[in-house]
């Protein structure tokens, strides 16, 4: 859980020095931050906080807590294609070399 949490606090500040813009994407990143984390899965921030989920999950050996583990990884799974479509519009090329070269959630697998 302290893994999970610290990636996705510790990414989201790189990704905020790095390339401005806001915390979502109301404020999209004012350039591509492909260095660092960024630089192993596109989406850093959502895959620490699954990863938080799923460990709390396991210390309590819950059935909801799995559920709304797999819930919110749907959910962060259908955000990531739109904001990707968006990311497109507003990075151009270099995002769309991006999305070839970097996984989208495990790096080396998807």
């Amino acid at each position: 859980m302290i893994w999970g949490y610290l990636q996705y606090r510790l990414c989201g500040r790189y990704r905020l020095r790095i390339g401005g813009g806001g915390p979502g994407l109301e404020r999209p990143p004012a350039e591509l931050v492909s260095t660092g984390p960024y630089a192993y899965t596109r989406n850093p921030m959502y895959l620490g906080h699954l990863i938080f989920l799923t460990g709390l999950t396991f210390t309590f050996q819950s059935w909801l807590a799995g559920l709304i583990t797999i819930v919110v990884a749907l959910w962060f799974h259908t955000r990531v294609l739109k904001d990707e479509k968006k990311l497109i519009q507003v990075l151009g090329p270099p995002y769309e070399n991006y999305l070839a070269r970097v996984k989208r959630w495990i790096p080396g697998l998807f």
